[in-house]
């Protein structure tokens, strides 16, 4: 690194005695010694550790009033220990038997409602536009199916030959449901 030489002086420098840059290490170490006290001098020793001797709070069970009382030697033994933990241990029974009542209500009417499902199903076998909807989907799953076999077979299966013909399923999907909700509404009412 080059330093350079300033082209004006001032009034405190000559050209004898400019200014040098050195890091602060440097000047430092040009600087006074110090002295053997100074080496070992430091803040002065803290004579006592401060100690909290209070009782911590995380062993407490439940507060059920703001003042002390004293208890029985087993205490600690207790299941429940205050009124406000047995208050609160019966309050969670409660809700878990309503959340246990809760499911066993849903459970059943997903139950119901599959089986209305299948009822419905079983008195509309005969109903052209359920039998039509099986009918195509049978076809479309064996056709798409056999259909891609060959191509893999083939080595001509491609992500870009899945894609179309997923959106066809799609559009075909599309049409079918709309075409067969017209025809449950208008020509053939559902048992």
């Amino acid at each position: 690194m080059t330093s350079q030489i300033p082209t004006t002086l001032s009034r405190n420098h000559s050209r004898d005695t400019l200014p040098v840059i050195m890091s602060y290490a440097e000047a430092a170490a040009k600087g006074p010694k110090q002295s053997p006290e100074e080496l070992y001098s430091r803040a002065p020793d803290i004579n006592r550790v401060y100690r909290d001797e209070s009782e911590s709070t995380a062993s407490l069970i439940d507060v059920d009033s703001p003042h002390v009382q004293s208890v029985d030697a087993d205490f600690l033994n207790q299941e429940v220990k205050t009124t406000t933990q047995a208050e609160r241990i019966e309050r969670e029974e409660l809700e878990a038997i309503a959340e246990r009542e809760r499911i066993e209500k849903a459970k059943a009417k997903a139950k119901a409602e599959a089986k209305a499902k299948a009822n419905s199903v079983r008195r509309n076998k005969s109903n052209p536009v359920y039998l039509g909807n099986a009918v195509i989907l049978a076809l479309a799953g064996a056709g798409l199916g056999f259909g891609a076999y060959k191509k893999h077979a083939q080595g001509k299966l491609s992500w870009q030959l899945v894609g179309l013909w997923s959106g066809i399923v799609g559009a075909v999907g599309a049409v079918d449901y709309f075409v067969s909700k017209w025809l449950l509404q208008n020509k053939y009412p559902p048992k």
